[in-house]
């Protein structure tokens, strides 16, 4: 069963979205809270481990970016749907950039909203009118289509860890972690950033915003 954590600084908007959740039978929301940093809190007091889909308010009232909201969830094992009105763009692309796997509008149907938690919670990409505006708005994000998965590995590989230690630390076989490698070099080339070597792909992960510094990429 997928576990669901919504996250927003309207009760109103938690108490719906969880509501629709238990009719749909889509999962079990395991939290309902107002940031991120409730949800981290909450997660370090009980030892749960993380929910598989957040749904997340875009701007919430605590002050944090976007960006690293996603960052934090996407790190801590999650996928993310952002849900929002998608009246800011540049925010929007933020979101997507850091790891979310596609937006939702408020204005959407209950139904549409679970449908979009079971597709993420597959670890696909939603492909919907927001998504699409999103992009559109910004062709050096749509140049950068990797999966969740994908970027996963890229980070950690590109920071300088073997293969192997990747594949070890995501819970992965090596096999599986070659193949991601060998898909975002092929993404890479497709767009005019071919990436043949581990220094080209830690410098299409700065570019790309997936490593903060360089790194021994030897």
């Amino acid at each position: 069963m997928t576990r669901v954590a919504l996250i927003d600084d309207h009760e109103s908007v938690r108490l719906g979205l969880a509501a629709a959740c238990s009719r749909a039978g889509v999962g079990e929301v395991v939290f309902t809270g107002s940031t991120v940093a409730e949800y981290l809190r909450w997660r370090k007091d009980t030892g749960e481990t993380p929910a598989d889909v957040v749904v997340l308010d875009l701007m919430l009232g605590d002050g944090a970016t976007v960006s690293e909201n996603v960052a934090q969830l996407v790190w801590n094992g999650s996928q993310v749907i952002i849900h929002s009105v998608a009246d800011r763009p540049v925010a929007v692309r933020e979101a997507l950039s850091a790891g979310a796997l596609g937006i939702i509008s408020k204005s959407a149907r209950a139904d549409d909203v679970v449908s979009a938690i079971r597709t993420v919670a597959r670890g696909e990409h939603l492909d919907n009118v927001e998504w699409a505006s999103a992009v559109d708005g910004d062709r050096a994000f749509a140049d950068a289509q990797l999966s969740a998965r994908e970027r996963d590995v890229l980070r950690l590989y590109a920071a300088g860890l073997p293969l192997k230690a990747v594949a070890e630390r995501l819970g992965i076989a090596y096999s599986t972690a070659k193949e991601n490698i060998t898909r975002v070099r092929v993404k890479y080339v497709e767009v005019g950033r071919p990436a043949p070597t581990k220094v080209d792909l830690l410098r299409r992960a700065m570019e790309d915003g997936l490593v903060a510094e360089a790194s021994d990429a030897r």
